[in-house]
């Protein structure tokens, strides 16, 4: 059975971390003395924590073989989805303000999972691509 899996690229999770760094440092700089500063730094440093420990944790967001996928939803809940229970899996498209954004969408009817680039490490047409050829038992 040929399994794929698509994951956090490890730079994102090192961004984040940076950020944790750079964040408190940067409140030091600008306003030391200044407390509001300091509370909104840390808050700001814990939630891009939070946010890279799940990138560390819970690298692969969606992995996928001939019997269906498995999806990672929430923090860390994975959920095994068969073929049958998928409805459409297809590439949401948007420009807004001269930025353009993909997003991958599994469409189960009652759930719709979403992923980005960032979520994939690779292009989500490349991904849809890969699922449409696992699906129909095509080689990928």
């Amino acid at each position: 059975m040929h399994e794929m899996a698509w994951r956090v690229p490890p730079k994102l999770p090192a961004a984040k971390l940076a950020g944790v760094v750079l964040l408190p440092l940067l409140a030091w700089l600008i306003r030391p003395d200044d407390v509001v500063v300091w509370v909104l730094a840390g808050v700001s440093a814990a939630g891009l924590a939070a946010w890279a420990a799940r990138d560390l944790l819970v690298p692969v967001r969606l992995s996928a073989d001939t019997g269906g996928v498995t999806v990672v939803s929430g923090w860390s809940r994975r959920r095994r989805l068969a073929w049958e229970q998928i409805e459409r899996v297809r590439v949401d498209r948007r420009e807004r303000v001269g930025l353009s954004s993909e997003m991958l969408e599994l469409d189960t009817g009652d759930q719709l999972h979403l992923f980005s680039q960032y979520d994939l490490g690779t292009a989500p047409e490349d991904v849809a691509a890969a699922l449409a050829a696992l699906r129909t038992g095509a080689k990928p």
